[in-house]
């Protein structure tokens, strides 16, 4: 076991299993010294753990609580790299993330809900995992999930 394998064993995190695809797509594709993940929503156990738009009022998401879900699409992105890769001790570096979040009209805090991610990243990784990133808010996700994730990693 390599290092970001152990460090990943070491903060107590199980690496989900691969989340099948929603539609005609694979979760995560090699090109060159590159590996893209599809966008990975938060799916724990085959299902969405919370549902709906981010925002500070009733009914919705909090931002704390997306934020974790960001978290948990992360894991979920990192499966589908390890998938096609063989093991996460391949990465060289964690290049682009793309955090998008449906959002209340009134929300904007977006990049905070994605830290989730970079965050997470960040912990494994170390200077590896420093990013260039992007926080979208968009109105509906798949499955009107919270959040959606995507990553672009370098392997060798």
């Amino acid at each position: 076991m390599g290092a970001y394998e152990a460090r990943i064993a070491e903060l107590g995190i199980d690496l989900p299993q691969v989340v099948p695809p929603v539609a005609a797509y694979v979760p995560a594709l090699v090109n060159g010294s590159l590996v893209y993940t599809a966008g990975q929503l938060p799916m724990v156990s085959g299902a969405l753990p919370a549902t709906g738009k981010v925002g500070d009022g009733h009914g919705l998401v909090p931002a704390d609580d997306a934020q974790d879900l960001a978290r948990t699409a992360t894991l979920n992105a990192l499966a589908a790299i390890k998938s096609v890769i063989g093991s996460l001790d391949r990465i060289t570096q964690i290049v682009k993330v793309t955090g998008f979040v449906a959002s209340d009209p009134s929300f904007t805090g977006q990049p905070g809900v994605v830290n989730g991610a970079s965050l997470l990243l960040g912990e494994i990784f170390g200077d590896a995992g420093r990013h260039a990133r992007s926080a979208v808010g968009v109105a509906v996700l798949p499955l009107d999930a919270p959040v959606e994730i995507e990553l672009v990693v370098a392997f060798e």
